[in-house]
């Protein structure tokens, strides 16, 4: 009897844990806005992106940073896409 009780509990807390919300934080992609620019001093073609999470309560909004792009060999903004 006690053994399946034990069973039993042991089942219902994995159920719990496996139930959980992850949370509010996501990852996103940023991508240099100079992807639409047609450059000759570009380093190299092609697009260049970074990989960040975020806080969907926090910042609702799309996140726009300012970052080094090695394609363009210079500081862009860097936008979030879907």
């Amino acid at each position: 009897m006690k053994h399946e009780i034990i069973k039993m509990l042991i089942l219902y807390s994995l159920i719990n844990q496996m139930a959980k919300n992850k949370g509010s934080r996501i990852t996103i992609t940023l991508e240099c806005s100079c992807r639409n620019l047609k450059n000759i001093e570009k380093r190299s073609n092609g697009i260049f992106r970074y990989t960040t999470t975020k806080n969907r309560r926090n910042t609702p909004n799309r996140i726009e940073l300012k970052k080094f792009c090695p394609k363009c060999n210079q500081h862009q903004i860097f936008k979030e896409i879907k």
